[in-house]
């Protein structure tokens, strides 16, 4: 049983807070499908009532708060293993809160600025403009007539996260000894996902590195705008901030209302995600409507950025490898991108092959819609019992999570067809000259070692040379082979040392 968990005094209460909120909702079952539990306790199912499993369970993580709306926000995403049902539950997890009164964060405030609001800003509001689990926010004004708003922690919050994160941990353990179906969840590794996700979002100033960083990879696209973040008020439990004022992208009515184009958001929001997955390597993990605001000239403001995502080089080669195996119809490839995401989940090379053979008959070779082809895509991997690295998973996401939006305001949108305009800018990036230098400094550090070594070379190659072989007679097929190879080769070399010294002649090298 859940009780059975070795707890720290100071965690008891938490622990026994857990329990009654899952009693209350009836979820004794969930801890027999994890194998923690063999029998309903009757006095837990007085929560049942009408309501689905998932629904129940949905409304007591958000009652639990923060930690756990965000292991179900983590748990959402993991379409590879929960039925849509779950997902549609999950999904709509959000950590909004009953405000309270400011008096209530006012020392929290005070110590964060170094003295009162009302004296640091021009203007500051005690009137809540919102809040959510973690934290509440309240408007101002800057001396210099600039509208900013606060983003203030909730006081306490950090121990009561920190005490959730030791009993998750605690409960991903026991699930994962005690049940072999559940281990295909890998609860410890999504324990370790949630953990450092809450950490860094408890640190307000993470969110302001972001928010830099996302800023500074839209300079040169005045389609997207990130607010500022004013950093001489800022802290980890504070962070003040460009108030944005927009309309969230929800209907094409209300855009079309407020003097913006519906067509012209969807284009700017499919072209701002790609940009970010497959060329700058971070991504807004979570832009659903209430994180996007749509501005005058057909702007689009990216907030709430405290979760965000990374993409490696690697990772965005097998995104367009899965791309481009599904665009051409090619079974094969498509396949060995499935076997690299499924690599450590114990799948066979037969299932992997099955899905990629189901997907392509299923949406190969032709138009691509993500959602549809996302909508194939999970049930596979339930059904062929394939499971994908969180990281990828929260990419997928993403990804759905704008598509949807983007056909709120503009039906039938198809963001797949956007792929079609990245591919410029894709190769404009690859091919600029800071990406070539730290190829060209390898090569040539590679050289300088090389010329070291060269005396024991030259004496191994006049050895050799000095030693009589007598070869067998060649095949001519394969000496023809040899040579045409060997010509290749050289021709390879000869290219890339091009690349590298027209890299090094526009990066101003040899100006």
């Amino acid at each position: 049983m859940l009780k059975t968990i070795t707890v720290a005094a100071r965690d008891r209460a938490r622990l026994a807070e857990i329990l009654s909120v899952m009693g209350r909702y009836g979820l004794t079952v969930l801890l027999m499908r994890m194998g923690l539990s063999s029998e309903p306790d009757a006095a837990q199912q007085q929560g049942k009532g009408a309501l689905s499993l998932p629904a129940r369970t949905r409304l007591a993580m958000e009652e639990l708060g923060p930690t756990f709306v965000k292991l179900g926000q983590i748990l959402a995403t993991r379409g590879d293993l929960l039925t849509p049902d779950w997902i549609a539950e999950l999904e709509q997890l959000h950590s909004s809160a009953p405000t309270f009164p400011f008096e209530a964060l006012r020392p929290a405030v005070e110590e964060a600025l170094g003295g009162p609001p009302e004296e640091i800003f021009a203007a500051f509001d005690p009137e809540p403009l919102a809040a959510a689990s973690m934290a509440q926010v309240h408007r101002a004004r800057l001396e210099n007539g600039r509208e900013v708003v606060l983003k203030i922690r909730r006081p306490g919050i950090r121990p009561r996260i920190e005490a959730d994160l030791r009993l998750i941990a605690q409960l991903a353990a026991l699930v994962e000894s005690a049940s072999a179906e559940a281990r295909r969840f890998t609860p410890q590794a999504t324990m370790r996902q949630l953990a450092e996700a809450m950490l860094e979002e408890l640190d307000f100033t993470n969110e302001g590195r972001n928010a830099d960083r996302l800023r500074s990879d839209f300079e040169d696209d005045p389609r997207i705008f990130v607010p500022e973040i004013h950093w001489r008020y800022s802290s980890e439990t504070l962070l003040v901030m460009d108030y944005i004022g927009g309309v969230p992208p929800r209907s094409a009515q209300a855009l079309e209302a407020a003097g913006i184009d519906p067509a012209a958001i969807a284009e700017a929001g499919a072209d701002a995600v790609l940009d970010m997955i497959l060329i700058n390597g971070r991504f807004h993990a979570d832009p659903h409507p209430g994180n996007l605001l749509c501005l005058p000239g057909n702007r689009i403001a990216l907030i709430d950025l405290g979760m965000i995502g990374h993409v490696s080089p690697r990772r965005r080669e097998e995104i367009l490898g899965f791309v481009q195996s599904l665009a051409s119809g090619d079974p094969a490839a498509l396949a060995s991108t499935l076997h690299i995401w499924s690599q450590g989940g114990g799948a066979s090379p037969e299932a992997i092959q099955r899905a990629a053979e189901k997907l392509i008959a299923k949406q190969g070779g032709g138009r691509l819609v993500l959602s549809a082809v996302i909508a194939d895509f999970f049930p596979l991997l339930r059904e062929e019992r394939l499971t994908m690295p969180s990281d990828l998973l929260l990419i997928f996401k993403a990804l759905v999570t704008i598509d949807g939006v983007l056909n709120m305001i503009q039906p039938d949108f198809d963001l797949s067809g956007a792929i079609g305009r990245v591919w410029p800018r894709l190769m404009r990036a690859r091919f600029a000259p800071e990406n070539w230098t730290p190829v060209a400094q390898a090569l040539l550090f590679g050289l300088s070692r090389l010329g070291g070594n060269a005396p024991h070379l030259l004496r191994a190659i006049k050895e050799k040379i000095e030693t009589p072989i007598v070869p067998p007679a060649p095949d001519p097929a394969i000496a023809q082979a040899v040579r045409q190879a060997g010509w290749r080769i050289s021709i390879a070399l000869i290219l890339a040392a091009l690349l590298v010294l027209l890299g090094l002649f526009l990066d101003g090298r040899f100006a």
